[in-house]
């Protein structure tokens, strides 16, 4: 199978850059309509902004609707957006609620298969055919991504294996005596099926591909887990919002950036500060809006994610959606210490630039009196000094962030999604 036959909807997968702006200049007048004619809370919104469905006429009038983020969610607690009769809902999930109320996303069975579609898309993007096993990591329960990598692993044809989370000598058990070849979950567990792998003396011929999310991860940690397992890596794109994993897209096999499914969903990257759209190649704040979601689609949603426009030119491997670069962290992620600006994927990038240097680390960071500082705990061999630790970082931040060199296995080991980022007890530096 070649880059350009691995398709789950060729035709719309590779269709004409202008079919598909005029199919979301339809969608969008359909979905606008819709919202402002069934939710009290949305026509409140666009009445408040001055737009009507009516001024709504193509894909370019976008920018005439207002944009929200998760505090207008989160008033709406527990489903107070839905655009739909409550009996029309069967399934619900919902954020973790980490810093705040949880935001909860409500599913009809046409919400159902739509994320089952962009999810084949993915699982067939990544070089996954009918019949290949398909190994789920991720939980399944309230967090959205072990349902999602289900759903779409059926519409995919695909031989399941519903492991969640955890009890890793069993995965690799099970990987081995099942043949999975295609392994999804959160790249931080697969670093640690790497370790786990090495102390079982035990090795996983056949698989081959990787599709993670949920964790903002960079080159160097792909390369790592690539070479670690063995696997093809990809990075799969979604959120609660959106209405889940795969739902906004991945990279291709070219990994050329993430292709978004802009049949189903119109991308903008705008300026944080002003909500103006960048130009393409600027970085900034992506904005999504759901075309094709029933129950609660979301208009102009300020996702917090950092990235930018990579091509909107057709892909080597035939599909004709637009190409961003994978996301480079979150606003509200941005560290600032001693004056400089940084995000944790840097701090990563850094560290396993580093011979020598593990995959496990800490950011730990501590406010006294509203100054903030941070120390970077990491696992390294034998020979990796606390000197090279902090020139590396120095030269990569522009300042030097205290720590500790740690022995491998030294730090804390989770099963799933890993919490890099712990904020301490400056007087004390308890976590």
């Amino acid at each position: 199978m070649t880059i350009k036959d691995n398709y789950h909807n060729k035709k719309a997968e590779t269709a004409p850059i202008k079919e598909i702006r005029e199919l979301q200049g339809k969608r969008l007048k359909e979905t606008v309509h819709r919202v402002y004619n069934s939710n009290p809370l949305y026509r409140k919104l666009l009445d408040d902004h001055g737009v009507k469905p009516g001024d709504i006429k193509t894909a370019e009038d976008i920018t005439k609707l207002p944009m929200i983020n998760k505090d207008l969610l989160r008033e709406s607690y527990p489903m107070k957006l839905s655009c739909v009769p409550r009996e029309k809902i069967l399934e619900m999930h919902m954020s973790s609620g980490s810093t705040g109320t949880p935001v909860v996303m409500p599913y009809t069975q046409a919400d159902l298969d739509q994320w089952a579609e962009c999810m084949a898309r993915c699982y067939r993007m990544s070089g996954a055919v009918p019949g290949d096993a398909v190994q789920i990591t991720p939980l399944f329960g309230l967090f959205n991504g072990g349902f999602g990598m289900y759903h779409g692993a059926r519409a995919a044809g695909l031989f399941i294996i519903p492991a969640g989370p955890g009890n890793t000598a069993r995965q690799i058990r099970l990987a081995k005596d099942f043949g999975t070849r295609a392994l999804t979950g959160v790249v931080s567990y697969g670093t640690r099926l790497m370790e786990v792998m090495e102390e079982m003396g035990e090795t996983l011929p056949d698989l081959q591909i990787g599709v993670f999310g949920a964790e903002v991860f960079s080159e160097s940690m792909k390369k790592k887990v690539e070479a670690g397992l063995g696997i093809e890596v990809f990075d799969i794109y979604g959120m609660t919002e959106s209405g889940g994993v795969g739902t906004l897209g991945m990279d291709c096999a070219a990994h050329d950036g993430l292709h978004v499914w802009e049949d189903h969903y119109i991308l903008e990257i705008v300026d944080p500060k002003t909500g103006e759209q960048v130009g393409d190649g600027e970085p900034g704040e992506l904005v999504f809006t759901a075309l094709t979601r029933e129950a609660l689609p979301m208009i102009r949603f300020k996702t917090a994610d950092l990235t930018r426009i990579i091509s909107r030119e057709p892909c080597e491997c035939g599909r004709t959606h637009i190409r961003v670069a994978p996301i480079t962290g979150r606003l509200d992620d941005m560290l600032i210490v001693k004056g400089v600006n940084f995000f944790p994927k840097q701090v990563e990038q850094t560290l396993l630039g580093i011979p020598g240097v593990g995959s496990n680390y800490q950011i730990l960071v501590e406010e006294t009196d509203g100054v903030m500082d941070i120390r970077v705990n990491v696992e390294a061999e034998s020979g990796v000094t606390g000197y090279m630790v902090e020139k590396a970082l120095k030269e990569a931040l522009g300042f030097s962030p205290k720590g500790d060199v740690f022995p491998m296995g030294g730090l804390p080991r989770t099963e799933g999604k890993a919490k890099r980022v712990i904020k301490v007890e400056a007087e004390k530096g308890r976590t």
